[in-house]
């Protein structure tokens, strides 16, 4: 199965490409699921208590994971923004262990989404999850982007991985 695999942001903490202390996320289009996915190992630079993903960092993940699946359909107009998010820590996420994210909308309008997310272990054990709803970002947060930013999006085509 091909994989399509979305942009990524210049400076964004989760996925930006040009952000030194970012977690360089990648997430690919799952058409077959109708999700997003990303695959990631967190070290101990992100932990709280020893061997343990810090709650703040799951719900980073969760949220963008969750987020990007209203790109599902490619246009990127549609990026938006959480107005509200709720996380259930239901594992401990534990670091150095292969971990993967899941998307999913349930609800799609002009302006706003409802959306779902999972962080799974590698035998599909859900450790956090949450819901959200999503609205579409104002035009005066995309006016502070910068040129480079703004082009990032508007001319990025997804790129197909096998």
């Amino acid at each position: 199965m091909k994989k399509l695999r979305q942009p990524t942001s210049l400076k964004c903490f989760a996925c930006g490409k040009d952000n030194p202390f970012g977690l360089h996320l990648q997430w690919y289009n799952n058409y077959d699921e109708n999700q997003v996915e990303t695959e990631f190992t967190l070290n101990d630079n992100y932990c709280s208590y020893p061997g343990v993903v810090h709650g703040g960092i799951i719900a980073t993940i969760l949220d963008e994971t969750s987020g990007r699946a209203v790109l599902l359909s490619n246009d990127f107009d549609r990026l938006m923004v959480t107005l509200k998010m709720e996380v259930v820590y239901k594992k401990v996420t534990p670091t150095h262990t292969p971990l993967r994210a899941v998307g999913r909308v349930i609800k799609n309008g002009t302006g706003r989404a409802q959306v779902e997310g999972e962080i799974l272990l590698p035998d599909g054990t859900v450790t956090a999850k949450c819901t959200s709803i999503l609205f579409r970002i104002p035009q005066t947060v995309k006016d502070q982007w910068g040129q480079a930013e703004a082009d990032e999006w508007a001319h990025t085509t997804p790129k197909v991985e096998e």
